[in-house]
């Protein structure tokens, strides 16, 4: 992110925030630049960003002052409701018709799971590919396949280091991608007519894992901003035969819901207590927006209760599809399983993530994507205050790229999934992350997406289309 992208960044949440109030001068230029240590002219190009994004508007002779409507408060949706005791997934066929019809690479990607490829280092990831191809023994080609590169799991059992979790690198399993290993862990816990705790909403995959494997969900409230209602789960674990535990404990798609330390320890205590496995998915930790990463569950499990799932796709190399578990007391069943199925993921992808961890330019990128995805989620806010009715309710997360948007209840996300595809823009439809269908007026928006003034004029579309539905 350019400087002036972050001097405008901080002048847009003093906005959002109502530190700056409507109609409220900004500091003049001259101000600016002796406070912050600017160029004037990289104040006035901050402020011109803030002024084509409709934030701040310039009086002749006078200076900038903020819009009247710039920080329109936007409240938070509420704790989800409770739902039927269990509930039989049935969800695949309306998720492939909502991602199929996508496909269209001019779409403007609001609705995608990834962030863009452009803040990747796809160029960097290239020569570590050639390099590590080119001094990879044939003997490691064979040897990688059955245990996982050596080299990358050392690395990524490092990382896990930084935050307390302590283990041998042959607790881990590499894998085609987190999802293969969610599927894994829960081929290995449950058996067809199992029920599963799962959080609602949810992301897709995870039912349709549950609906593929034939069990049943249980469904447990989530507050947008706390995650899961740890009370809930245990009246439910009193009552029903729970076998497995599925949730996202940082950054939850689609919500952006974080758990606290304190809470995730409270949950491990819970689950050890009745000795329900937890699969935690948690391939969102890495974007976190404050200086001190967010915990894993993992971190209080004492008797390789939890199985920790992520991969390098969300913030790194998503064609990569590497991704891993730290599957404690069940990773040699994980480890058999993967051999009678995929065996393998790709053995160069293994050895290219390896060379570039190596090198030591990982933690520098991700400080500079968690810098460029908070600028993002600033505008998209600012902009949804602009465009969309005085009634919608949206979720703040402290990291991630996922906002879960609460429109009014006329509003069916269905229908304007397919008037927003009409106009060339992708959403994410509310009822793609249910079990039960709910959440027909709310939509997920991705704003890892770089902001331009088309994508301004993406939102300004997509409001017009929220209240034409009213």
């Amino acid at each position: 992110m350019k400087r002036y992208e972050q001097f405008a960044a901080e002048i847009a949440e003093l906005i959002r925030s109502g530190v700056l109030a409507p109609n409220e001068k900004v500091p003049s230029v001259r101000t600016a630049s002796r406070t912050y240590q600017l160029s004037p002219s990289t104040v006035f190009q901050a402020y011109y960003l803030l002024e084509s994004r409709g934030l701040i508007q310039a009086r002749p002779r006078s200076g900038y002052f903020v819009c009247a409507q710039a920080n329109r408060a936007l409240a938070e949706p509420g704790m989800s409701a409770r739902t039927a005791e269990s509930t039989p997934v049935d969800v695949s066929e309306l998720v492939f018709s909502v991602l199929g019809s996508i496909k269209d690479p001019d779409t403007v990607p609001l609705g995608s799971a990834f962030p863009s490829p452009d803040l990747f280092p796809l160029a960097r990831l290239a020569r570590s590919m050639g390099k590590s191809l080119q001094q990879l023994p044939a003997k490691t080609i064979l040897a990688d396949i059955t245990t996982g590169n050596a080299q990358l799991r050392r690395q990524i059992a490092l990382r896990y280091r930084v935050n307390g979790v302590m283990h041998s690198p042959d607790e881990l399993v590499i894998t085609n991608g987190a999802l293969e290993a969610l599927n894994l862990c829960m081929q290995v816990v449950t058996k067809p007519g199992d029920l599963v705790a799962i959080e609602t909403p949810t992301f897709y995959a995870a039912l349709q894992i549950l609906e593929r494997l034939q069990l049943t969900a249980v469904e447990i409230p989530v507050h947008p901003r706390d995650g899961i209602h740890v009370q809930a789960l245990e009246d439910s674990l009193q009552r029903l035969p729970i076998k497995a535990c599925w949730l996202m404990s940082s950054f939850h798609n689609p919500l952006g819901a974080s758990i606290s330390d304190e809470k995730k320890q409270q949950l491990y205590e819970l689950l050890y207590r009745y000795q329900v496995p937890l699969i935690e998915d948690d391939v969102y930790a890495e974007l976190y927006f404050g200086k001190t990463p967010p915990k894993p569950v993992k971190h209080f499990d004492r008797a390789g209760l939890v199985m920790h799932c992520s991969s390098f796709s969300k913030q790194l190399a998503p064609g990569y599809r590497i991704g891993w578990v730290s599957a404690g007391r069940y990773a040699e069943q994980i480890h058999r399983l993967k051999l009678m199925t995929t065996i393998s993921p790709s053995v160069p992808a293994q050895c290219a993530l390896a060379d570039y961890l190596q090198q030591g330019g990982y933690d520098r990128h991700l400080r500079k994507l968690r810098e460029t995805l908070e600028y993002q989620q600033q505008i998209m806010l600012a902009a949804i205050a602009r465009y969309f009715p005085a009634n919608t309710r949206v979720t703040r997360p402290h990291g991630g790229y996922f906002l879960w948007v609460e429109l009014p209840e006329q509003v069916d996300s269905l229908q304007l999934f397919s008037m927003a595809l009409a106009q060339g823009i992708s959403i994410a439809p509310g009822p793609i992350f249910s079990a039960t269908r709910r959440y027909r007026h709310c939509i997920r928006l991705n704003y890892g997406y770089p902001w331009s003034d088309a994508m301004e004029g993406v939102m300004a579309t997509l409001g017009k289309l929220i209240s034409s539905l009213l």
